[in-house]
């Protein structure tokens, strides 16, 4: 998976390509451990993500806590397959989605 990381002034962009799954789950972590420092604004960019997994779940589970403490996070370009997935586990209920 590749992940286009943007960061401009307090805001960080990401935008994984592919599949988020429990293969690739563990690069997105990295990536979020080693940038959300000072980040007061995180957006997902999912216009080129496939699929979502429980591990890719569990990622942006963990994202939106540490947002919830020091900013916002927001999700961007979600397709029909993944929208019905967080509509399903009830993350659609948790993630702020447009």
């Amino acid at each position: 998976m590749n992940i286009n990381k943007t960061i401009n002034g307090s805001n960080l962009t990401l935008a994984p390509e592919g599949r988020l799954d429990t293969i690739t789950a563990p690069e997105l972590e990295a990536v979020l451990k080693e940038s959300l420092t000072d980040v007061k604004e995180l957006i997902f960019d999912f216009e080129s993500l496939e699929y979502i997994s429980s591990a890719g779940l569990r990622v942006l589970l963990s994202a939106q806590k540490i947002m919830n403490k020091q900013g916002a996070m927001r999700i961007l370009n979600v397709n029909d397959v993944i929208m019905e997935i967080f509509e399903v586990t009830g993350f659609s209920d948790i993630l702020t989605i447009e």
